[in-house]
């Protein structure tokens, strides 16, 4: 596994008495936490299972990733609880906003060819009728769009009206929205003469195909609508086609929000990411960069980088995405640095809030002993820095003096 940090190799070394606590069960139905202790699969399985319970979900595809390569992969629930049809390695699911950094991955692509400049103004390739009667929608470009700071709604039906509106100066603040990324999408059809359909063969072109990512797609083809997973309310009931005000959406090329995927397929993006395959180093340098502060959840300040979340927690590099599309829910993080990562698709409203309480339990697993004397070594050796370094401190003054 890569080095993430020198003060966390010495904090681990630290805390190599906390690996007694450990079980000495078979290493092959182990895998690794976030911080590198061992946990039984059957012990992630086993939370997962109680965390659907509790939050009453029928479905969930999940994958771990070990040092770039899927080390647990499991299946829970129902994709349909009225025929009490099992999620299976076949279920699809959709990932919803999962979809927005696995686009700019693919946009990415375009600047790599040299046919898209991330800061140059995207009315230069194709304007925007709907926005054109406000003059700083002339400002945005592709870098704005993809890290949230074109000033768009995340939807123009947010507004009153359902008319397109710039809230900001383009660039001077974060606002999450599709929209940017809709408008991103037509500027990439126009740049290859195409539709939405071609730009899905755009895709699986140059990201899916290349990945071997089978069944990841933007439009639905015939193997994800005979196989996708049925969507259920925050109350786990079934979101039938007449009460489901996104349908119409559901089978259209949305770059924000349509990606239909299942876990073992999306891991392969995933790796890539950790690989830095498929982009040029530059490329990556832009994803992973830092574009945007987004706010403070928890006492834990996040950023933006052009698709990713990057929450702002100490020894640690993670990138990650949450996605909510009415009845389906996902989430995932990756270290790129560490080649850890985890992606889970659900059919239900609370795959976000489960990705977030598994990325804490996935830091450590169930013993907070561990993170108890983790933190304890942590606090000691900012003590023992300061003692020492006020010591030292001292001595030059008196030094000095002498002197």
């Amino acid at each position: 596994m890569k080095s993430r940090s020198f003060l966390l190799k010495h904090l681990l070394l630290l805390g190599t008495l906390a690996f007694l606590t450990q079980s000495c069960a078979d290493k092959s139905d182990e895998v690794e936490s976030y911080f590198g202790f061992n946990l039984p699969k059957a012990t992630i399985d086993r939370h997962i299972e109680e965390q659907m319970a509790q939050l009453g979900m029928p479905g969930l595809s999940f994958a771990l990733i070990n040092d770039g390569q899927v080390v647990h992969h499991n299946t829970f629930g129902y994709a349909n609880l009225e025929t009490q049809t099992k999620v299976s390695n076949n279920t699809i699911f959709e990932a919803a906003s999962l979809s927005k950094p696995m686009f700019a991955y693919f946009a990415m692509t375009f600047v790599d060819e040299g046919i898209l400049d991330l800061d140059t103004p995207l009315y230069t390739y194709q304007p925007h009728p709907d926005i054109e009667y406000d003059e700083r929608y002339k400002q945005i470009t592709a870098r704005m769009v993809l890290c949230h700071r074109s000033g768009f709604p995340n939807w123009r039906n947010d507004t009153p009206g359902d008319k397109l509106k710039i809230h900001f100066d383009p660039g001077t603040d974060f606002l999450y929205s599709g929209e940017g990324y809709m408008y991103l999408g037509k500027v990439l059809c126009h740049l290859k003469n195409t539709d939405w359909e071609g730009l899905e063969v755009e895709y699986q072109s140059r990201v899916a195909s290349p990945l071997g990512m089978e069944h990841t797609v933007f439009i639905q083809d015939s193997f994800s609508m005979k196989h996708k997973a049925e969507p259920y309310d925050e109350d786990g009931q079934w979101i039938s086609p007449d009460r489901d005000p996104e349908r119409q959406y559901r089978f259209e090329f949305r770059p924000p929000a349509s990606v239909h995927s299942e876990a073992i397929d999306f891991s392969k993006w995933l790796i890539a990411l950790m690989n830095k395959k498929g982009l040029k180093e530059s490329s990556f340098d832009e994803l992973f960069r830092v574009h945007s502060y987004v706010n403070e959840f928890n006492s834990i300040k996040v950023d933006y980088t052009l698709g990713f979340y990057k929450p702002r927690i100490p020894l640690t590099n993670l990138y990650l995405h949450g996605g909510n599309n009415y009845g389906f829910t996902s989430f995932f993080a990756a270290d790129p640095d560490s080649d850890w990562g985890f992606v889970l698709f659900t059919n239900s409203e609370y795959g976000e809030q489960l990705g977030n309480e598994l990325l804490l339990y996935l830091f450590f697993g169930p013993n907070l002993t561990i993170l108890y004397i983790l933190l304890g070594v942590l606090a000691l050796s900012i003590i023992a820095f300061l003692f020492f370094g006020i010591r030292f401190f001292i001595r030059v003054l008196r030094r000095k003096k002498g002197a």
